[in-house]
């Protein structure tokens, strides 16, 4: 609905462009109105005033009278339907041979009251923000996570503890155990902690909700080496990605023993492998084709100046090649986790720096 302000400018716009030699139907439909609503508009010689608000409309013929609206407020506000939703209370009134209303118009009443609100004694639903975390260097946000590997035997299963460095990629701990224990992890966090030479210094490590995440003792031990905790929220898993993605990584070499392990000393020894492989020969496509060993050690920077060099020697070679720019091997300057956009994220970095 155009306002009548708007109304008296586009006739003005149009009749402006016809005194300086335009025709009625091209100026009309530069501004998206017909020549029929600008000759309403215009009719009597002056701009008409929009009549539609003012016009008179009979009431819907199944609206509900005002007794009516009252024997439903009344009705699902009793101490015998106060705890029940409109779904429940149709179906209750239908088997005691009532009705007051259909289930949309109650829930549209309860709107317009108001009323519509968690109703019984469970907890209502809780909206939980997703956990939200940008790395600009590494050692700053870690993900960790336990996934089973099957062995021979049938039923029985062997326990990766597996820790990432969120921005780099690198695997910066890992052990197997034949358990879930919240012992495991912290021997884990400990030993990972001293590797990377970080202890005591500030880190976020994001997890799901799993027990050995959240038992008292293992968010002691964070505690004590100031390890900020993050988790996931209630059965989401894409609010740990990276964690998630490496297992598929894992599970879906060629080498891995998709028959199973024949003991834990044989699982040790092949992840011990495949971790050396994905931490210096596995070039990641998330970090520019770069191995994570030398994203985490800062060699990323040299890497890319070659690639570079050498794409630009070979455009200079035959540039009747090139018909864009050469290649972007530009590094990201932050991972996230979960930000919507980049406006989001310029936002987080300026709030931590």
């Amino acid at each position: 609905m155009i306002s009548d302000s708007d109304r008296v400018t586009a006739i003005e716009l149009i009749d402006e462009a016809r005194a300086n030699g335009c025709r009625l139907k091209p100026a009309c439909d530069e501004l998206n109105i017909s020549v029929r609503t600008y000759e309403r508009w215009t009719k009597g010689g002056e701009v008409k005033k929009d009549q539609r608000p003012l016009a008179q409309r009979p009431a819907p013929k199944n609206k509900l009278t005002p007794e009516e609206r009252e024997e439903v407020l009344k009705t699902v506000n009793s101490p015998e339907y106060e705890d029940l939703a409109p779904s429940q209370i149709v179906p209750k009134l239908a088997d005691e041979g009532r009705y007051i209303a259909s289930e949309s118009t109650i829930y549209k009443i309860l709107r317009e009251e108001k009323l519509n609100s968690h109703r019984g004694r469970t907890s209502p639903p809780v909206k939980r923000e997703p956990p939200t975390h940008i790395a600009t260097a590494p050692n700053q946000v870690w993900t960790w996570d336990i996934t089973w590997l099957n062995a021979v035997i049938k039923g029985q299963y062997y326990k990766l503890y597996l820790i990432l460095d969120m921005f780099s990629r690198l695997i910066v701990g890992h052990e197997v155990w034949e358990e879930e224990k919240a012992e495991h992890a912290e021997y884990l966090v400990r030993k990972a902690t001293l590797s990377q030479g970080i202890a005591g210094k500030p880190l976020v490590l994001h997890s799901d909700n799993g027990s050995p995440m959240k038992a008292a003792t293992f968010q002691a031990t964070l505690e004590k080496l100031g390890v900020q905790s993050s988790f996931s929220r209630p059965r989401v898993s894409n609010d740990n990605p990276y964690s998630e993605s490496l297992f598929k990584t894992m599970k879906y070499r060629p080498k891995y023993p998709f028959k199973g392990f024949k003991s834990l000393e044989e699982a040790r020894k092949w992840v011990d492998k495949f971790v050396n492989w994905y931490n210096k020969e596995h070039l990641h496509s998330g970090i520019k084709f770069l191995t994570p060993y030398q994203r985490h050690n800062g060699l990323d920077k040299k890497v890319m100046k070659k690639r570079n060099e050498t794409y630009e020697l070979a455009r200079a070679k035959h540039p009747e090649r090139w018909s864009r720019n050469t290649r972007n091997w530009t590094l990201p300057e932050y991972v996230s986790l979960n930000p919507t956009d980049e406006e989001e994220a310029k936002i987080i970095l300026n709030e931590s720096n």
